[in-house]
């Protein structure tokens, strides 16, 4: 048997060593003249038993689904999908999950504004004046918004009606055809997730968690990175609390967004300006449940900068 071991407790070297030579250097807790701390050593030494060695390697394996064609209002997402993943030869499957970005359910559910109808308010006139937007887009944005949390260098930070913080209410003209168009969020993002969870169920026959995506900016950092913004089949959260880590010290806060980090993979194949609005996510164990987006959501009493 190999392996690859950290050498130094202050330097991460790799080397491989035989099983054999690996226990024997560990046992004098010195290799390559870099002494190792007993608690290391006995760590390294028992990397090498027999239950460690018959353990799964842990995979996680990303596919983008391709061929799905330009989606119109009242398309059947969840076929679409199904269909797809079908023909290049990657069906759907049992405990996969299939993440999906937000843009094409807005468009299958005819949340597509047309900028041409809106007739903008004075507000909206004011800040597009500031800011130099096209009032109209302002005026959706505003329209979306339960409340606006911060406004400056031309971006409206809002409190959707879904309870998310984001930037002008998660209000995109990216990828929508159309000069003056715009798409909005699916008016009930989880409920649009147990339709595309129900018809892969009912066309591929799998039992799939599904994930929608959205791109969000975040504070101190630059860069955006997908959320989950509706979840179906699964509990988006993994929580750690009363757990030992490896060292048998009790977890006491530790909770991981695992549907924001999912998506945030899924997003790396399905990437924003390459048209390909989905992946399928293998190998990940996720506790099944009827699952909701809300759970993500950090209520006003526990959040520090409201």
């Amino acid at each position: 048997m190999k392996c690859l071991m950290i050498i130094s407790p202050m330097h991460t070297i790799g080397k491989e060593f035989s099983g054999a030579l690996l226990y024997r250097l560990t046992e004098s807790w010195d290799i390559l003249g870099y002494p190792l701390e007993p608690r290391r050593a006995h760590i390294c030494k028992g990397y090498l038993s027999q239950k460690e060695r018959s353990m799964p390697i842990p995979e996680v394996r990303i596919i983008g689904i391709t061929g799905i064609p330009e989606v119109r209002k009242d398309d059947n997402v969840g076929k679409l999908l199904a269909e797809a993943a079908a023909h290049q030869g990657t069906p759907l499957q049992n405990g996969d999950v299939l993440a999906v970005t937000q843009k094409i359910v807005s468009k299958a559910e005819g949340c597509v504004i047309d900028l041409a109808t809106i007739k903008p308010s004075p507000f909206a006139i004011m800040l597009a004046q500031q800011w130099e937007k096209d009032p109209r887009q302002v005026e959706v944005v505003l329209l979306e918004s339960k409340r606006i949390v911060r406004m400056d260098h031309g971006v409206i930070i809002t409190e959707t009606k879904h309870g998310f913080i984001c930037a002008n209410s998660g209000v995109d003209a990216s990828n929508i055809p159309g000069e003056e168009k715009v798409a909005l969020l699916p008016a009930d993002p989880d409920a649009s997730c147990r339709r595309i969870r129900d018809e892969v169920r009912k066309v591929q026959g799998a039992n799939v968690a599904v994930l929608m995506s959205d791109s969000f900016g975040r504070p101190w950092r630059e860069g955006i990175t997908n959320v989950a913004i509706g979840v179906a089949g699964m509990n988006p959260l993994h929580d750690y609390r009363g757990q030992e880590d490896a060292y048998g010290h009790v977890l006491h806060v530790t909770i991981t967004a695992v549907a924001d980090e999912l998506v945030c993979a899924a997003e790396l194949v399905s990437q924003k300006a390459d048209m390909m609005p989905a992946a399928i996510i293998r190998g990940f164990s996720y506790e099944e449940i009827e699952g909701s987006m809300k759970a993500l959501l950090r209520p006003p009493a526990g959040d520090m900068f409201r």
